[in-house]
């Protein structure tokens, strides 16, 4: 999702009824599930290829780049 998508549904969600926001509530959170299940597969994924490190070290040294004035 977007940022516009994502302030489109935070403004429904502000204006939705009781019933509404339950629905978009769970919606939201099927969807953290389904992300954090796809992480989790990606991490084992890296793992098994050895390539957890690699990609530790690149976080970090963009991490380092963007972190100088």
């Amino acid at each position: 999702m977007d940022e516009k998508g994502k302030k489109d549904f935070i403004e429904d969600f502000k204006k939705a009824d009781g019933t509404k926001r339950l629905d978009m509530w769970d919606y939201a959170l099927q969807q953290q599930v389904l992300w954090e299940n796809i992480i989790a597969e990606m991490q084992k994924i890296a793992r098994e290829q050895k390539i957890d490190k690699k990609l530790d070290e690149l976080i970090e040294k963009e991490l380092k780049e963007l972190e100088k004035p």
